[in-house]
């Protein structure tokens, strides 16, 4: 299977059955990340949590005492 990074373009090659093949097959939302482009965005990730000022908002759980 040929899919192509949505950041650079660079078009790779993976299996066709492979776990990650599926997953680009069956949710055509998922976006498809080279090597590179995903370790640049990795790093990058790291440094913004290591300022501290990085939140990462979380869902909101509902109390469930309220219903019983």
């Amino acid at each position: 299977m040929h899919v192509k990074c949505t950041l650079c373009d660079h078009v790779e090659g993976i299996e066709d059955y492979s776990l990650e093949a599926k997953r680009l097959r069956n949710r055509r939302i998922n976006l498809y990340l080279c090597k590179s482009c995903n370790d640049r965005i990795g790093e990058k990730t790291n440094k913004r949590h290591s300022t501290g000022k990085f939140q990462l908002y979380k869902n909101k759980q509902k109390d469930n005492s309220e219903f019983i």
